[in-house]
C-alpha cells in the first residue's frame, strides 16, 4: 500500500489512466471489427467507409500511446490491401 502522498496520487492517476486506455482500446477493437466485418461481407464500398472511420480512430490511438505507431501503420495497410483485393477477386 502506498505510504506518501505523492505515491497515493500517483495510483489514482495510474486507475484513471488505465480506464481511459481500456476505453480508447475497445473503441479501436469496435471499428476494426466493422472493417473486418465488411471485408468477409465482400462489400467493398461498405468496407472502405468503415476503413474511412477506422483510420482515425487507429491514429488517435497511437498519438495516444494506446498502441504504437508501427502497429496502427501495419493494420491499416493491410486492411487498405484487403480493401483493394475486393475488387478485384470480384
Amino acid at each position: 500500500m502506498a505510504n506518501t502522498a505523492s505515491a497515493r496520487k500517483r495510483i489514482r492517476q495510474i486507475e484513471k489512466r488505465t480506464e481511459r486506455n481500456r476505453a480508447r482500446r475497445s473503441r479501436v477493437r469496435t471499428f476494426l471489427r466493422a472493417v473486418e466485418d465488411a471485408i468477409t461481407g465482400g462489400d467493398k464500398a461498405k468496407a472502405q467507409e468503415a476503413f474511412r472511420l477506422a483510420q482515425p480512430e487507429l491514429q488517435r490511438a497511437a498519438d495516444k500511446g494506446v498502441t504504437h505507431d508501427n502497429t496502427v501503420a501495419r493494420k491499416l495497410s493491410r486492411l487498405s490491401a484487403r480493401i483493394k483485393a475486393i475488387g478485384a477477386a470480384a
